[in-house]
């Protein structure tokens, strides 16, 4: 007789306790990178470069032919201190900026790190076989391990810091290591980073005035107070990302864009999530489009009436903004007026360098350690984010605090930066898996309520921006909201990154932008022909959105009341409420 093959292993609970806990202690020590995929990659990599001895040929030629321009820039040089250098810095290095660096014998240090650079760049890509992820992975190895090694963050070979510490007689490098000792101690403490109590919320950072007319166990709703007599009847909601604190938008009150859009005169709402703790691990995905997104609009509806809504999504918000909206042109819910995504993403194969930590092994590495705690933890998060930016992040940052001893001065978008939050990890196992992993929205496999949703649903008017630096979501990324949907859109190319690209306000110096606009089913671009097309404007984003609602809003009328007791929505408390402040 055989064995049921049905029957309980009565190992199978220890078995799975003990893989979960095996899994968690290696993702703590390798802070979410996955040694086997890592191995993978590697090996990947070196076994087809071993089997090409044609690659190989070429490669040493390159080096040889590196190393004859690094001799003939220094003989040329020796003869004329003006002569140009062999090889320039790529237009985002701004290592190398100052003067010092082309004095000898700094420069010839430059060139030699430059050339190394182009040439690993080389060694690690087109190799024939490997797969792309993998390469990927060791050409980013590749430029972490350059970037540790490069001439700036070593004494000797920095003519800048060796300026420094002679000018300031060595107290430099002491004031680095008070600064260094003092960050430590804050983060054993659990503390924010020096500076940050600059920046209370609700007084110096999200401090526009309004209410909290709704509350639930995932959201608080802020509605804002009007500052004009009339209002456009179609009011705001902003969907921010649960992965920050929604005051990214609410900042000081000259770089706010609620208190901007305010005074634009709209009724503006505001989600603030819920910071969520091991009691929340089995928050998923519909829990945060149920009682965040659909829970705003339900609660707006009863405010202002019928009238249609403005919807705004940032980042993750503006992913979790799409698939309501879908959902709600699938099952004919017809309050949106018209939607807006700021950095979003709606397709996921090309995700940028964020998909270098975004693979089988790696994800369950990181459902391991989320299953211990039931969240990921911001720092962990924040982790990952600096390592895409390591010069700008990390070694720029040691450089200048840890060496020149130089503090740089907290602003609020610095501030907003340091209050992390937490994601749990139902939710977050999801986004992975189901929108990064298997692209499953942009696929039409992406179910709401047990039926799938399609992209292709929404018709209302989109406005859709991009940012030129983003790390997180590739402008390239977001422009593929063409392909998925029939909508108007006016697509937004604008300067800056992530966060301070949005963080854009009128009169911000330096700021640019460029757009065009596509007419309800009318052709595709691509991204490269978009930017071709495109027109260029100097100024804020801001501007360009507030005229685009403006032409599809109603004319002013008296301002709604602040919530709705009647109906279930009194004004509970004082904007920012409590949720923005849990730690």
């Amino acid at each position: 007789m055989s064995i049921d093959e049905h029957q309980t292993d009565p190992l199978d609970g220890l078995a799975e306790t003990l893989d979960h806990a095996a899994a968690a202690m290696v993702a703590q020590a390798t802070h979410g990178l996955s040694p086997a995929t890592l191995v993978q990659a590697w090996s990947d990599w070196a076994l087809h470069l071993a089997i090409s001895p044609g690659r190989q040929l070429q490669l040493a030629t390159k080096l040889g032919r590196k190393y004859m321009r690094l001799a003939d820039y220094a003989a040329r040089r020796a003869g004329d201190p003006d002569t140009l250098p062999a090889i320039e810095p790529l237009p985002q290095d701004r290592r190398f900026d100052d003067p010092a660096w082309r004095e000898q014998p700094y420069d010839l240090l430059v060139q030699a790190f430059l050339l190394t650079q182009q040439w690993w760049h080389a060694a690690t890509t087109g190799i024939k076989g490997v797969d792309r992820h993998h390469e990927d992975m060791v050409a980013f190895a590749a430029r972490q391990i350059l970037d540790i090694v490069a001439p700036t963050n070593i004494i000797a070979a920095n003519p800048v810091l060796q300026k420094r510490i002679v000018e300031t007689g060595g107290r430099c490098l002491i004031d680095g290591i008070e600064h260094l000792f003092e960050d430590m101690s804050r983060l054993a403490r659990g503390e924010s980073p020096a500076g940050v109590e600059a920046f209370p919320v609700g007084e110096t950072v999200a401090a526009t005035p309004g209410k909290v007319v709704y509350r639930n166990e995932l959201i608080e709703l802020i509605q804002y107070e009007p500052t004009s007599g009339m209002v456009h009847p179609e009011p705001v909601l902003i969907v921010p990302a649960w992965i920050m604190k929604y005051y990214i938008l609410d900042l000081s009150p000259d770089n706010s864009l609620v208190r901007w859009l305010v005074g634009q005169g709209y009724t503006v709402f505001a989600i603030s999530w819920h910071n969520p703790g091991s009691a929340d691990r089995n928050l998923d995905m519909d829990a945060y489009r149920r009682l965040g997104a659909m829970a705003a609009i339900d609660a707006i509806h009863a405010i202002c009436g019928d009238a249609h809504i403005h919807a705004l999504g940032y980042c993750l918000g503006g992913t979790l903004l799409s698939i309501a909206a879908a959902a709600m042109a699938r099952d004919g819910d017809d309050r949106l007026a018209s939607v807006t995504l700021l950095a979003a993403q709606t397709e996921f194969s090309e995700p940028g360098e964020l998909g270098l930590f975004i693979d089988e092994s790696q994800l369950n590495l990181l459902e391991n350690m989320m299953w211990s705690r039931g969240y990921l933890d911001s720092s962990q998060m924040g982790g990952a984010f600096e390592i895409l930016r390591s010069n700008d992040l990390v070694w720029s940052r040691i450089l200048t605090e840890y060496l020149m001893g130089e503090r740089a001065p907290m602003n609020d978008l610095m501030a907003w930066n340091a209050d992390g939050t937490r994601m749990p990890y139902a939710m977050h196992s999801q986004y992975l898996r189901r929108l990064f992993l298997d692209d499953d929205l942009a696929e039409g496999k992406y179910k709401v309520d047990g039926r799938a949703i399609s992209l292709s649903a929404l018709r209302k008017p989109m406005f859709i921006v991009g940012t030129e630096r983003d790390h997180v979501a590739p402008w390239k990324s977001v422009h593929k909201i063409h392909m998925l949907s029939p909508a108007s859109i006016r697509f937004v190319l604008t300067s800056g990154g992530h966060n301070a690209g949005i963080v854009s306000e009128p009169g911000h110096r330096g700021r640019r932008y460029s757009v065009l606009d596509r007419v309800e089913d009318g052709p595709v671009l691509d991204a490269e022909e978009w930017l071709t097309r495109a027109e260029p404007h100097e100024g804020s984003w801001w501007t360009a959105w507030g005229e685009w609602l403006v032409d599809h809003s109603s004319e002013p009328v008296p301002p709604p009341p602040m919530g709705s007791p009647d109906k279930g929505y009194p004004a509970l408390y004082p904007a920012p409420g409590h949720y923005v402040k849990e730690r």
